[in-house]
C-alpha cells in the first residue's frame, strides 16, 4: 500500500476544516495525511465561538446574512432550537462540532502561522517526492521547517483591512476599520473633540450592516432606562458615504410578495428556489449585460415592492441606476432608520479628512462636505493578497495576483481550486463571499483531483476530464478585471457553482423528501438549495442520519412559513421601527365617557430588550448563552379632541418585544415612575392565518388578543397591511367593556 500523500493546509476556518474532512473521509483511509496550521490560538477562522471574543474580524454577537440552511456543510445539522439566523459566535461553535467529528485525524497546530513556503523543483525534493517546503513560527517565536506533498490554501479572503489613503493619517478623530468596531462607548471613547457625526465608509454589504448596527446601539443607548456614560447622545446622527445606491434586503422575505398577507421566509431559501430557475443553470454573475441588469433590478423590486423611495429619494434605485448590474445588501434597521433621518446617505468618494471635516466627491465632480465629525469608521473591505503572502513571488505571478484588486485577486482553475502549471497547490474558499456549499464542492474536487494525480492525469474520471477541458475560470477572472459589467459577486452564481461542481464531481443532488409548497411566479413546488441536498458520494450512515435530518429541517421551515403565520411576527417587529401617523377615533356607549379622536404620531425606539417584567427568563437566557434580543419603547403623542369640546395634548407608552425562540409578539405597560421601563405584560399578539378571499377582497394579516384589566376586558384587534416585505399601514382597535367602561377605539398608523 503506497504511503498517505502529506497536505499541508494553511488556516483552521470553515475552507480548512471542510478540506481536512474531505481529504480524510471522501478517499480511503490512509490515502492523504493532513496537517492544519493556524495563526490563531483558536480554530474557526473569522468566526469566533464565544460571546466575549473580541480579537477577530467579525464581530461575535453579528447576525449571519444567510440562514442556517446555507451557512452549514452537507453532514452536520444545526441543533433543532438554533436560530434561523446564527450570531456569528452560533457559527463558530458549529465548527467546533465540525472538527470534533471529522477531523480528528487531522495534525492541528493552533498559534502556528505559516511564514513562508517554497516549491521545490524536482532536483530538491526529498527522496519522497515530496513538492513543497514550509516554514512557520510559533507564538514563542520558534520556526520550523516541514515538507509536504500538496499545499491547501485556505487561509481565507479576507486578509487585511484596507484602509484608504485619504483618511489615514488622520490623527484628530478615530478611524477604525468596520471589522474593528465592537461597541458605540469603545467607538466614541476615542474622540478628543466636539463632534457629533459618525462617518461611515463604503456601500456594499460591510457598510449597509455596519451603519445599521450603530443606528441600533445608538438608538438603545438613547432610549434605554438609566443613564448613559456617553454624553449628548440624541445629538449624533451617522452619515452614510457609498458610491452607488443599493438594494437592502430583510433577513426575512416572502416567497409571495404580490400578497397582501405575505407569508414569510428566511431570505436565502426564497432566493435559492431551484423551481425559479431554468434546469439548465446558467451563471448569472461575473459579467452581467445591460439587459440582464435591468431584469435584475426589476426582480428585486418586485422581492421589497418599492424602489426605495418609499425610505428616502437617496436610497432609491433609479432609471440611471438599472443598466449597470445591481449590489445588494442585507439589514433589518437600515432602510427603516434612514427614514428616520438617525442615518443620512451621501452618494460619492471620500476625498479626505481634514481636522473633523471629510471631503466627498460625487461622479459628477461635485463636491460637498461633512463637517463635525467625531468618528469615521471604514467598510472599505479586504486586501486578499496578505493572506498568500507566504507564497513564493513566481507562484504569485503564476496566479496573476493583483493586490489592489479586492474582488479578484487572484485567477485560478475550475472555480477558484487550482492553476494547472502547479498541480500541487489548491484553494478552498478563496473568494470573495464564499458559500459554504461551494467551499464544500471545492474540497471534494481537490481531493478528486490530487486522488487522480493531478489535472493533466489519465486517471481522471471522463466528467472530470470534460469539464476541466470546457472550463474557462483563469481567462473569465482576468477578463471580469476591466469589465465595466462586473458583479457585485464576480467568481459566480451559487447554484450556478454548485450544479458544475455536482456535474464534475458526479454528485447527485437528493430530490425534496416530501411534498413541498407551490409558490409563485412559476407555480411550482419549491426545490431549496442547500449543501445538504448534496452529500459526497462516500458517507457513513451517520453522516446520512446528518444530512436527512438537515434536509427535513429546511422542508419544515419552509412548510411553516408558507402554511402558517410563522415569522411574521418577526417581519411585523421589524417593519415598525419608526415614526407613524396616528388617527384614532374613541368611541364611548356610556354618557358619562365622552367620545373623541387622537391625532398625533406614534414612535416605535429600537433599543436592546431589557430584563424588566421577565426577570427570570432574562437570566435563564443569559446562562443558556442565548440572543437577550431587542424590543421597543412605544411612545405616542399628540392631541385629543373630546365630543364635550374639550382637547388637551396627550400621550402613552409600550414596550413592544419580540420572542425569537417563540416567535411572538407581545406589548407590555410601562412603570409609571419610570416611563422607559416595562412594568407587566399587556397582551401577546396571535397571528391568525387568512381566511380564503372573500368576494374578490384579499385578506390583511390579521391578529388578536386579550386582557383583563380587574373587571374590564380588553378585546384587541390587529390588521397588518403588507405591501410586499413591508407593513404599509396597519389598525389597532380596542373593545373595552366593563361595568364602568363600554367604549371602542379604533386606530389607523400610516408613514
Amino acid at each position: 500500500m503506497a504511503a498517505p500523500k502529506k497536505v499541508c493546509i494553511v488556516g483552521a476556518g470553515p475552507s480548512g476544516l471542510v478540506a481536512a474532512k474531505s481529504l480524510l473521509h471522501d478517499q480511503p483511509k490512509g490515502t492523504f495525511h493532513v496537517t492544519i496550521f493556524e495563526a490563531q490560538n483558536r480554530l474557526g477562522g473569522l468566526w469566533p465561538s464565544r460571546k466575549d471574543d473580541n480579537a477577530g474580524l467579525v464581530h461575535p454577537l453579528m447576525a449571519a446574512n444567510q440562514s442556517k440552511h446555507t451557512v452549514q456543510f452537507s453532514d452536520l445539522a444545526w441543533p433543532d432550537d438554533a436560530p434561523e439566523f446564527p450570531r456569528a459566535w452560533h457559527i463558530g461553535r458549529y465548527l467546533e462540532r465540525y472538527h470534533d467529528r471529522y477531523c480528528r485525524d487531522a495534525t492541528l497546530h493552533l498559534g502556528e502561522r505559516v511564514l513562508h513556503s517554497e516549491l521545490l523543483q524536482p532536483s530538491d525534493q526529498s527522496a519522497e517526492g515530496a513538492k513543497w517546503k514550509v516554514r512557520t513560527c510559533s507564538y514563542d517565536g520558534q520556526q520550523l521547517d516541514h515538507t509536504f506533498d500538496y499545499l491547501l490554501v485556505a487561509s481565507g479572503f479576507f486578509g487585511k483591512p484596507v484602509i484608504p489613503p485619504p483618511v489615514a493619517a488622520s490623527r484628530d478623530i478615530p478611524v477604525v476599520h468596520s471589522s474593528q468596531y465592537r461597541t458605540l462607548s469603545a467607538l466614541l471613547g476615542q474622540t478628543k473633540g466636539a463632534g457629533r457625526k459618525i462617518v461611515v465608509v463604503g456601500g456594499q454589504m460591510s457598510g449597509v450592516e455596519i451603519a445599521g448596527t450603530i443606528a441600533t446601539h445608538l438608538s438603545s443607548a438613547l432610549h434605554s432606562p438609566g443613564s448613559s456614560t456617553l454624553q449628548d447622545l440624541d445629538k449624533y446622527s451617522i452619515h452614510h458615504v457609498c458610491q452607488r445606491p443599493v438594494w437592502v434586503f430583510p433577513l426575512f422575505t416572502s416567497p409571495k410578495p404580490a400578497s397582501p398577507a405575505p407569508p414569510f421566509l428566511p431570505m436565502d431559501l426564497c432566493s435559492y428556489n431551484l423551481a425559479n430557475r431554468p434546469d439548465n443553470l446558467t451563471n448569472m454573475q461575473g459579467h452581467v449585460s445591460t439587459e440582464a441588469a435591468k431584469t435584475r433590478h426589476s426582480i428585486f423590486e418586485t422581492m421589497l415592492g418599492t424602489d426605495q423611495s418609499d425610505f428616502s429619494p437617496t436610497l432609491a434605485i433609479t432609471n440611471t441606476d438599472t443598466d449597470k448590474p445591481p449590489y445588494l445588501a442585507v439589514s433589518d434597521t437600515y432602510a427603516d432608520f434612514v427614514r428616520t433621518g438617525l442615518i443620512s446617505v451621501s452618494h460619492g468618494k471620500v476625498d479626505s479628512l481634514t481636522g473633523s471635516t471629510v471631503t466627498v466627491t460625487t461622479a459628477r465632480g461635485d463636491v460637498s462636505k461633512i463637517d463635525n465629525v467625531a468618528a469615521v469608521v471604514l467598510a472599505t473591505g479586504f486586501e486578499a493578497a496578505s493572506s498568500i503572502s507566504f507564497l513564493p513571488s513566481s507562484v504569485q505571478e503564476t496566479l496573476s495576483v493583483v493586490p489592489s484588486d479586492l474582488n479578484t485577486t487572484v485567477a485560478l482553475a475550475f472555480h477558484g481550486t487550482h492553476h494547472p502549471a502547479i498541480p500541487s497547490l489548491g484553494f478552498v474558499g478563496f473568494y470573495r463571499s464564499p458559500y459554504w456549499g461551494v467551499m464544500e464542492m471545492q474540497a471534494r474536487f481537490i481531493t478528486a483531483l490530487w486522488t487522480a494525480g493531478g489535472p493533466a492525469s489519465s486517471s481522471l474520471s471522463p466528467k472530470m476530464a470534460v469539464a476541466l477541458g470546457e472550463d474557462d475560470s483563469i481567462e473569465r477572472t482576468l477578463a471580469l478585471r476591466t469589465d465595466p459589467q462586473v458583479s457585485q459577486f464576480p467568481m459566480g452564481d451559487y447554484p450556478w457553482l454548485m450544479q458544475e461542481f455536482s456535474k464534475a464531481l458526479e454528485i447527485d443532488r437528493i430530490p425534496p423528501l416530501g411534498k413541498m409548497p407551490r409558490v409563485p411566479p412559476a407555480d411550482k413546488s419549491m426545490d431549496i438549495l442547500t449543501p445538504a441536498r448534496y452529500p459526497a458520494k462516500r458517507t457513513s450512515e451517520a453522516q446520512r442520519t446528518e444530512v436527512y435530518k438537515s434536509i427535513q429541517q429546511t422542508e419544515s421551515t419552509a412548510w411553516s412559513g408558507v402554511s402558517s403565520a410563522r415569522f411574521v411576527a418577526k417581519a411585523v417587529f421589524r417593519s415598525l421601527l419608526g415614526e407613524w401617523k396616528l388617527e384614532r377615533d374613541l368611541v364611548s356607549r356610556l354618557p358619562t365617557h365622552p367620545s373623541g379622536h387622537f391625532s398625533g404620531t406614534a414612535r416605535f425606539l429600537l433599543r436592546e430588550r431589557t430584563r424588566d417584567g421577565r426577570e427570570a427568563e432574562h437570566d435563564a437566557a443569559l446562562e443558556r448563552d442565548d440572543d437577550i434580543g431587542l424590543e421597543y419603547l412605544y411612545v405616542e403623542e399628540g392631541m385629543f379632541a373630546a365630543s364635550n369640546g374639550l382637547s388637551f395634548r396627550a400621550t402613552r407608552r409600550y414596550v413592544w418585544r419580540y420572542d425569537e425562540k417563540k416567535d411572538k409578539l407581545s406589548v407590555w405597560f410601562v412603570k409609571t415612575d419610570d416611563q422607559k421601563r416595562a412594568d407587566y405584560l399587556f397582551h401577546q399578539v396571535e397571528f391568525l392565518i387568512p381566511d380564503a378571499e372573500t368576494e374578490g377582497a384579499p385578506q390583511a394579516w390579521r391578529a388578536n388578543a386579550g386582557h383583563l384589566c380587574i373587571d374590564d376586558f380588553y378585546d384587541v384587534d390587529y390588521r397588518f397591511n403588507f405591501k410586499a416585505i413591508n407593513l404599509k399601514d396597519w389598525s389597532l382597535a380596542y373593545r373595552v367593556k366593563g361595568p364602568q367602561k363600554d367604549y371602542i377605539i379604533e386606530g389607523t398608523y400610516t408613514r
